[in-house]
């Protein structure tokens, strides 16, 4: 995964960006300018991507100042995808039916009366 972190001034009504690496080694002196700031970043995300090894893409601009901000860019790395319940099971209808069931029955078994003690006694 590579992280890029760009610092970005806006000088009169364009901005500029120029990278900042925390090691040298890191350092790629990557540079980019827009008229605006969502052409800017479309810019520093494409530097970011053709620099790394490419995957998922995410970037993040954080104003410091009225003028000046940081942006960052993420590339690569795990993506974590939820899916709807019942959306997994394809062609499976009674699955999602026997887990409520099962779930149901679970509940039952966690009730304060099997503990033989109630909370207000």
């Amino acid at each position: 995964m590579g992280v890029f972190l760009f610092i970005c001034k806006q000088d009169g009504s364009s901005w500029s960006a120029k990278q900042y690496a925390a090691k040298e080694e890191d350092n790629k002196d990557l540079t980019a300018e827009g008229s605006d700031l969502y052409s800017l970043g479309r810019k520093l995300v494409s530097l970011a991507v053709e620099n790394s090894s490419g995957g998922g893409v995410t970037s993040f601009f954080s104003y410091t100042t009225p003028n000046a901000g940081v942006y960052e860019v993420k590339v690569g790395g795990g993506m974590v995808m939820a899916a709807a319940p019942g959306a997994a099971a394809s062609g499976g209808g009674a699955a999602p039916a026997e887990e409520a069931k099962e779930e149901k029955e679970e509940e039952k078994e966690e009730s304060d009366d099997d503990m033989g003690f109630s909370l207000f006694d």
